[in-house]
């Protein structure tokens, strides 16, 4: 099954995590790099002339601000970590974000999803598609995953992983995860105290 883009949001046993998957038909030629406090996704060496293709296939797709991790498929990462360094919550920053920056307006009317896990455990997790908004708290000790297709609302995974590293590789091919088809890249960030973050 292709769910396209995915991202996980939430904690288990051994921490708080975001995770993020990018799949994809059209645009297989990309990967993630880390910066500080970040992971981007960016197109290939050979391949940046696809960026004027498609705007939506270069983003930051994890940012770390305060305590906070956010993920999402697309530029509103910024937006929503903006939000949450001016002071607002967790909730309202996801809920905001997605109702401004709204569905990618492209042939397929791709939503826009996002989710964000404090180091204390308080996870949210979101999406806006041309038909509705939805922004749901996740429950503490869970994990829940969502995409851009198919898979369009919250659902709970047995998310297994100990660090970062183990997070990215969970949501690239194992687990549920290895149900869905054409995985390109994916990225982490797992924490306890502070968070660390990988990328495959």
């Amino acid at each position: 099954m292709y769910l396209g883009r995915i991202l996980a949001v939430g904690s288990n046993k051994s921490g708080n995590l975001v995770a993020y998957r990018v799949s994809s038909r059209s645009y297989p030629n990309r990967e993630t790099k880390a910066f500080e406090n970040r992971v981007a996704v960016v197109p290939k060496e050979g391949h940046e002339k696809d960026v004027f293709e498609n705007p939506y296939i270069a983003y930051n797709c994890i940012k770390i601000v305060d305590d906070v991790a956010i993920v999402s498929n697309g530029s509103h990462t910024d937006v929503i970590a903006d939000k949450i360094a001016e002071g607002m919550n967790i909730r309202d920053a996801i809920g905001l974000s997605l109702l401004i920056m709204d569905y990618e307006k492209d042939d397929y009317n791709t939503p826009r999803i996002a989710g964000a896990s404090s180091i204390n455990g308080e996870s949210y997790i979101g999406i806006v598609t041309h038909e509705n908004l939805i922004v749901e708290k996740v429950k503490p000790g869970k994990t829940s995953y969502i995409g851009v297709y198919e898979h369009i609302k919250p659902r709970e995974v047995d998310f297994v992983a100990e660090s970062a590293q183990e997070a990215a590789q969970f949501i690239m091919n194992k687990g549920k995860f290895e149900e869905f088809t054409n995985p390109v890249t994916a990225a982490a960030a797992f924490g306890v105290k502070d968070w660390n973050m990988s990328y495959i």
